[in-house]
């Protein structure tokens, strides 16, 4: 023990310690467990990125042949 340093502070130096090395264990885990998050979150934007690009095609397509059918129909109303 370091002279002038009180046995009681000695212990508190200890258990202070004893508690930064498990909040730094604990850190690393949260960080560890974050980066695993941010990984399967850019996944899932990938997947839900390409839904929604599908979506759209779907989407123009039918806009497309309801434009397409309408003036067909029009055309046979008004030729007749």
């Amino acid at each position: 023990m370091p002279k002038g340093i009180s046995k009681r502070t000695e212990e508190y130096r200890n258990e202070v310690t004893v508690h930064l090395v498990r909040i730094t264990s604990e850190l690393a885990h949260i960080r560890e467990k974050v980066e695993e998050n941010h990984s399967h979150l850019k996944s899932i934007n990938g997947r839900l990125r390409t839904a929604e690009n599908n979506i759209t095609a779907v989407k123009t397509i039918g806009s497309t042949l309801t434009v397409v059918i309408g003036v067909i129909l029009t055309w046979l109303g008004v030729s007749k």
